[in-house]
């Protein structure tokens, strides 16, 4: 799978652990470091699902805690991967989260702009097929940037139904 690689929760998921990362808890940020990016890109989702005759989507806050805890997870390990800590699989971390299924999740490194970030996604197929997702009606997107890391911007888009 590359970076570009997108997990759909019917899938089977491919458990991955990250080096040196014995707990999921150990991966959560320090406090302050991210930002609930769903109101900057609702407009923009639902502008291009509109252009496509989709229904609009909504605010969806399981979607949004689980987009913040997936952003969180890249900026503290520095890097951009669905599976980051033990057992952190797409659909294990979907259903604990309590994210209405099926579900997407769009991951993105570097883009200083909700809009930078929605052009990255709107320019890959794969990322662009899971935000004209028929069945989806949530969306929650976060960015978390950490220090440790270069306070380079993670990205994470969560699409539920």
């Amino acid at each position: 799978m590359g970076r570009r690689a997108v997990l759909l929760a019917g899938a089977t998921g491919l458990a991955a652990l990250a080096t040196g990362c014995s707990t999921v808890e150990d991966l959560k940020p320090s406090s302050g470091n991210g930002s609930d990016e769903t109101d900057a890109t609702l407009g923009m989702i639902n502008k291009l699902r509109t252009d496509r005759g989709l229904p609009q989507l909504a605010r969806d806050p399981a979607a949004a805690n689980a987009a913040m805890d997936q952003a969180a997870r890249m900026a503290k390990a520095g890097k951009m991967e669905h599976n980051i800590g033990l057992g952190a699989n797409f659909l294990k971390r979907m259903k604990g989260m309590e994210v209405a299924l099926p579900a997407a999740e769009n991951i993105a490194e570097g883009q200083e702009t909700a809009e930078r970030a929605f052009d990255a996604w709107y320019n890959s197929p794969k990322h662009l097929t899971n935000m004209l997702g028929s069945s989806y009606r949530g969306l929650g997107v976060a960015m978390v940037t950490n220090p440790a890391s270069g306070n380079r911007p993670y990205w994470s888009m969560v699409l539920s139904s």
